[in-house]
């Protein structure tokens, strides 16, 4: 994208959040400047792409949704011009139209092209001969691959149902760890005198046959830390999913965080996913709101790590790193975790970007302290989060 582009995305991002905030919903320049992030990331295609990602950047509560889809939809539709109601709350009509789903209106063309973007056209799901909902794209070959490298940041709701049952299927193994009490084995590195005696009675008197022992392995504690707030939120909707795989098939231990620390491990054992991952929503109060990463670093330590929770085990930390609180309390807690864990995996959905450094205050402050730092932002990208676990 040229640096044209560029200027055009960073007016559009601005131009909506001046809209928003006119409409009542607060954005802070530091949400508009995730806007910009993510449209340069993710390069929305079509309106619907375009809406989530302006919804999961902007937004800070389930409450905001409504009048978002509203400003949204005339912004897109072209239903009004967005000079006349340009800080007047007033001059916004109600509409019952909904987001993503424009009247057809070559001014949505014109605001696609504004912002350096593809244009939209007609909306995916619509059939002009027909008028008929549609599945776009057609599932074939291309279009799974198509799903495995889309940023979760920018599926649809379809897509993330899809995505989900894949995720699903995901097996996270944690490598083993080796425990004190020995067991006969073939390869054992040690021999069993009084074992290789007894069976020598047997033969005669003659040890034909050396019984060897081996330290017993078991697999190492898996511990997973999800980051629910409003900058994770497209993608905490499918890492809950792996969340509930690995504490039904891994035996994992569970936690969400926003501005405070939540166990979801329990929860999560449900069968269903759909309940599990309702029940999990319901757990967290704070979800959809701010950050404070290095607190919930620390109440884990205090509250489980110390205990045992944390020591020898792989320890996988999902968040972008936008922290809200000190970012030299999320150094010195990373570096307590580091201790004690037998690796600490970092996935941040912005590494995916090739521009993208951790120049962020919180991720500096804890990147020293990770072992591995992977996206994990896809499907595809997934690939590494479940290597990254599994390594010896």
């Amino acid at each position: 994208m040229s640096a044209t582009d560029e200027v055009s995305v960073a007016e559009v991002a601005g131009r909506i959040g001046h809209l928003l905030h006119a409409a009542g919903i607060p954005v802070t320049p530091e949400r508009s400047g995730r806007f910009a992030d993510a449209m340069l990331t993710a390069l929305p295609a079509t309106e619907r792409e375009l809406y989530w990602v302006a919804r999961v950047t902007l937004l800070s509560g389930h409450e905001q949704v409504g009048v978002f889809d509203r400003v949204f939809a005339q912004l897109v539709g072209g239903m009004v011009d967005p000079a006349d109601f340009r800080g007047d709350q007033q001059a916004l009509p109600p509409t019952n139209v909904r987001a993503g789903t424009p009247q057809p209106d070559s001014s949505s063309d014109a605001v696609a092209t504004s912002a350096g973007l593809p244009s939209p056209g007609r909306h995916p799901e619509v059939d002009d001969d027909h008028g008929e909902g549609r599945d776009m794209p057609m599932v074939t070959a291309s279009g799974q691959e198509r799903l495995r490298s889309q940023d979760f940041a920018v599926l649809t709701p379809d897509e993330v149902a899809r995505v989900q049952r894949l995720v699903a299927q995901l097996h996270l193994a944690p490598p083993p760890r080796p425990g004190r009490r020995h067991v006969v084995s073939r390869r054992g590195d040690r021999v069993d005198l009084r074992a290789t005696l007894g069976r020598a009675h047997r033969t005669g008197g003659d040890p034909h046959r050396l019984v060897r022992r081996a330290r017993r392995t078991r697999p190492r504690r898996l511990v997973l830390l999800c980051d629910i707030s409003g900058s994770m939120e497209a993608y905490a909707r499918v890492y809950l999913q792996l969340l509930h795989a690995a504490v039904r098939g891994a035996h994992a231990e569970a936690f969400v965080f926003g501005t405070r620390l939540t166990r979801v491990t329990r929860v999560l054992r449900t069968r269903s996913p759909d309940l599990a991952l309702r029940q999990a929503g319901l757990a967290a109060p704070d979800w959809s709101g701010g950050t404070r990463i290095g607190a919930a670093v620390q109440r884990f330590l205090d509250d489980h790590g110390r205990r045992g929770m944390a020591r020898g085990a792989v320890v996988v930390i999902v968040s972008d790193g936008w922290e809200q609180g000190e970012a030299e309390v999320l150094g010195e807690q990373m570096r307590r975790l580091a201790r004690l864990a037998h690796r600490v995996v970092w996935v941040n959905p912005r590494a995916a970007s090739p521009r993208y450094e951790p120049l962020v205050a919180g991720m500096a402050a804890a990147r020293p302290h990770v072992d591995v730092f992977v996206s994990g932002h896809s499907l595809a990208a997934l690939d590494e989060v479940v290597a990254a676990v599994g390594d010896q």
